[in-house]
């Protein structure tokens, strides 16, 4: 079924088809890696220091999945992050795929 998945995201160009089997490929495919790296900060802060920041939250993967989708400021310092034009489920495979990133 995966694989079905994937030759199809293939053939339509759709990343979220190929997402459940590599979320990094998803995040590639979005804005986010405009400004986030896995290991330095660029204009955003590095996965694994937002994977750091959210590590003791009991609520972290709701939280972010809200945060990729609204968007921010402040919580990094004072460059604002738009909100990302990512669906639901997208928004949730990245925060947890982030999360990850320690």
């Amino acid at each position: 079924m995966h694989r079905l998945a994937a030759f199809l995201g293939l053939l339509l160009g759709s990343p979220f088809l190929l997402a459940e089997d590599d979320p990094a490929r998803l995040f590639a495919s979005k804005p986010c890696a405009t400004c986030h790296h896995p290991d330095q900060p660029r204009l955003g802060p590095s996965l694994q220091a937002i994977a750091a920041r959210y590590a003791d939250q009991p609520d972290a993967a709701a939280a972010l999945t809200q945060r990729i989708r609204q968007g921010g400021q402040g919580n990094w310092g004072p460059i604002p992050m738009p909100p990302q034009p990512v669906s639901e489920a997208e928004s949730r495979l990245l925060a947890e795929w982030i999360l990850k990133q320690r």
